[in-house]
């Protein structure tokens, strides 16, 4: 079972990104998907989160600038991120979770510079 992330970089504040998770297992199109962040030196928190079915969670600190979104005929979740800070600094990690599993990508940097 694996997840393929994609999509970090480095990008000015203000700037846009867009990461990609791929599934390499179809029984993820009956998970909830969902992307979390690891800043240097803090915990590892949830950024958004999407059902099988489309309803979605997020940060407040992220509300009204990202947007997670899926394809389930592909078995894969995407996080489009705009009006980037300099806090959004963090390595970002797909993740997905369906009974019993719970799978994590490994890992993408987005570096946002002010």
């Amino acid at each position: 079972v694996q997840l393929q992330a994609s999509g970090g970089g480095l990008v000015q504040a203000g700037g846009s990104l867009r990461l990609s998770c791929a599934a390499s297992e179809s029984v993820f199109s009956r998970s909830v998907m969902g992307w979390y962040r690891q800043a240097p030196g803090k915990q590892r928190v949830l950024v958004a989160t999407i059902t099988s079915g489309g309803d979605t969670n997020y940060a407040d600190s992220v509300k009204g600038r990202f947007t997670i979104s899926r394809d389930n005929t592909k078995i894969a979740v995407y996080l489009q991120m705009n009006s980037l800070k300099s806090e959004d600094t963090a390595v970002y990690y797909c993740n997905a979770k369906v009974w019993p599993i719970n799978s994590w990508g490994q890992g993408t940097l987005v570096t946002v510079s002010s």
